[in-house]
């Protein structure tokens, strides 16, 4: 199964911090963000994998090539114009021929993204949301889904509805049927268009709830978490010697 990563963002609330370079090249622990996932796929097995890139997408080709150091073969999908979400993976459509999986290219999950594969299958859905719990479900749009998984609801950012509080954590499986969906040449979000119109129309849309830690780099908040996440794995593998 191929999977993709959304790897075109500006990075703008980082730029202090990593300076002009692509998001998912923000280094932690000398390493880009963008080497963790794909540490993460290669581990389970996802090694075909497909990089939506934008801004400075030569800086990240030249860093990872094809991928062959890494043990994942890469292939490049390169936008001409910010996309968006949904757009970027229009824009990788000739790439894409069966079930594929999706990671946005600023956040990270510690979870096994194949148990969200076969769920999707087990479900027969269009589109499945890997979702993640937090504390303060303000500060995060929502994603309601009912006690089979089914998605019923999108809630805005900054409403606090009940007990819900599950968001998106920027990873997703599709079937192809999804591009139909999804208009050419524009930009289009897959959270504001894309996913609240399947809803409306019924389609099988599903959310999965994800185990382990999930963490968003696009705020340097989230970018200081995930360095105490590598930081905690490299002390950890020090002490096993």
């Amino acid at each position: 199964m191929k999977a993709l990563i959304l790897a075109g963002g500006l990075g703008t609330r980082l730029r202090p911090i990593v300076g002009n370079r692509p998001k998912s090249m923000a280094q932690i622990g000398g390493r880009p963000f963008l080497a963790y996932q794909l540490d993460l796929l290669r581990s389970q097995g996802f090694t075909e994998i497909i990089l939506c890139t934008g801004y400075l997408s030569q800086a990240i080709e030249e860093y990872f090539g094809d991928g062959k150091d890494l043990g994942v073969h890469l292939t490049y999908s390169v936008e001409e114009k910010p996309l968006g979400t949904a757009g970027a993976i229009k824009n990788a459509a000739p790439l894409v021929d069966s079930t594929f999986l999706v990671l946005n290219g600023d956040t990270y999950v510690q979870a096994d993204l194949r148990n969200l594969v076969y769920f999707h299958q087990d479900r027969s859905a269009l589109a499945t949301i890997g979702l993640s719990q937090v504390g303060d479900p303000s500060r995060s749009g929502l994603v309601q889904a009912g006690p089979a998984g089914r998605v019923v609801r999108f809630i805005e950012k900054g409403t606090v509805q009940g007990d819900c509080n599950t968001i998106s954590a920027g990873v997703y499986v599709f079937e192809p049927e999804i591009l139909d969906f999804i208009p050419s040449d524009r930009k289009v979000s897959l959270e504001l268009e894309v996913f609240p119109h399947l809803v409306e129309m019924g389609a099988p849309l599903y959310g999965y709830m994800l185990s382990g830690p999930f963490v968003d780099i696009g705020t340097p908040e989230g970018y200081r978490r995930m360095q105490e996440l590598v930081d905690s794995a490299l002390d950890f593998y020090r002490q096993m010697g």
